[in-house]
């Protein structure tokens, strides 16, 4: 395994951080406004992703998408990381799963988000159904040419801006669980609610209900019954992508709370002089080194041909839970590096602080990642998760 980047992958890391550097300006205005910018500035900002070629990296390039494999994606999100209020969401990436759907699907759903038209979401979480998506109780009722969808799905990230959900439900009398595409202008839907949370974030997580909503025949993803199948390809790729980006805010967290330390002089000498500050520096270099290079090796993996996918969910859960828990102890030791300034809104280590504590919690708390890779562990031994397979 040669880890070292090509000279395509260093370009593309440097537009990357081109694109991120772009993000950055407007992180205090996000901040302001509680998190929403413009329109008009996230079209001008939309834009510039697809001309860095950073827009709809995990699409291919047939389709409009920039054709990045898996290790390639995350050579981005790395840098998109280092942004703060989610401002990563403006290079949109579309769900991996919505490539399984047909030509007419594609038409539809899929092209025009690569094209910027129109955004997705991914609706699974409900109220009673959060680590346990089997106890969800969101329904699917045959009727002529469709079904008739009916339940309710929280935490719906971007669900504010999307044009259309993909929506997990049970379907018919055998509960089979089905991805949905749902119009959010549907008649029966209905956005509830958009919590605020600790984040401020560009886009919102709202609330939805869904009253006897018509969906057709043509509109279910992957087939019926195939929807659990589905959710877990796209965890993985999620899972891989949230340890790439919580990689990056570490990084970034370091580097500020390493400028400052060392320009900040309290007793006469700098700060970085100090041996309890020369020590949270290196546990959050160790902490940054050691999960970057796990997270390029199980995305190398992944775009390796006769990768076992159920190895790879394992490790996509090893490096989301180990990126995510290393980033949030990075971002509280550097806090505590700028001291009272740190817990500035104004700092951008004080907005890390905040946002990466999510990263424990969606797209599977880091008690569920650890149960799957127990789970592996049991099932397969130490070999499958310890050692690269390739």
């Amino acid at each position: 395994m040669d880890m070292r980047y090509t000279p395509e992958q260093a370009d593309l890391k440097r537009r990357a951080a081109e694109y991120a550097r772009l993000l950055m300006r407007y992180e205090d205005r996000s901040e302001a406004a509680g998190g929403p910018l413009p329109q008009e500035l996230v079209e001008e900002l939309t834009r510039a992703a697809m001309e860095a070629g950073v827009y709809a990296i995990n699409m291919p390039a047939e389709w409009g998408g920039a054709g990045l494999s898996l290790l390639d994606q995350v050579i981005v999100e790395e840098e998109f990381g280092k942004v703060t209020n989610c401002l990563w969401d403006i290079p949109w990436r579309p769900a991996n799963v919505l490539a399984h759907g047909d030509e007419r699907q594609r038409e539809k759903y899929l092209l025009p988000v690569i094209r910027a038209e129109k955004f997705d979401a991914f609706a699974v979480t409900e109220p009673g159904a959060g680590s346990d998506p089997s106890a969800g109780t969101s329904t699917a009722t045959r009727t002529e040419g469709g079904w008739l969808l009916s339940g309710e799905k929280w935490f719906v990230t971007c669900g504010d801006i999307a044009d259309f959900l993909l929506v997990q439900a049970d379907a018919g009398p055998e509960k089979l669980p089905t991805l949905f595409f749902v119009d959010k202008n549907a008649p029966g839907v209905e956005m509830t609610r958009v919590p605020r949370f600790m984040h401020s974030a560009v886009n919102g997580h709202p609330e939805f209900t869904f009253t006897d909503v018509f969906v057709a025949d043509e509109d279910v993803l992957g087939g019926v019954g195939n929807g659990y199948e589905l959710t877990k390809e796209w965890f993985t790729d999620e899972r891989l992508m949230i340890a790439a980006r919580t990689v990056g805010a570490a990084e970034r967290c370091l580097q500020l709370a390493r400028d400052w330390a060392v320009e900040r002089e309290q007793f006469g000498a700098p700060i970085a002089s100090y041996q309890l500050i020369q020590g949270m520096l290196a546990d959050c270099a160790v902490d940054i080194a050691v999960n970057r290079a796990y997270t390029h090796q199980v995305a190398w993996e992944a775009d390796q041909p006769g990768t076992d996918r159920k190895t790879l969910h394992a490790k996509a859960s090893t490096a989301k839970l180990a990126a995510s828990e290393a980033a949030g102890r990075v971002a509280d030791r550097c806090l505590q590096i700028f001291g009272g300034r740190g817990y500035d809104r104004t700092y951008p280590v004080e907005r890390m602080y905040r946002e990466l504590r999510v990263d424990r919690i969606w797209e599977g708390t880091s008690e569920i990642q650890r149960l799957i890779i127990a789970n592996e562990l049991i099932k397969r031994g130490t070999r499958a998760l310890a050692l690269p397979t390739h």
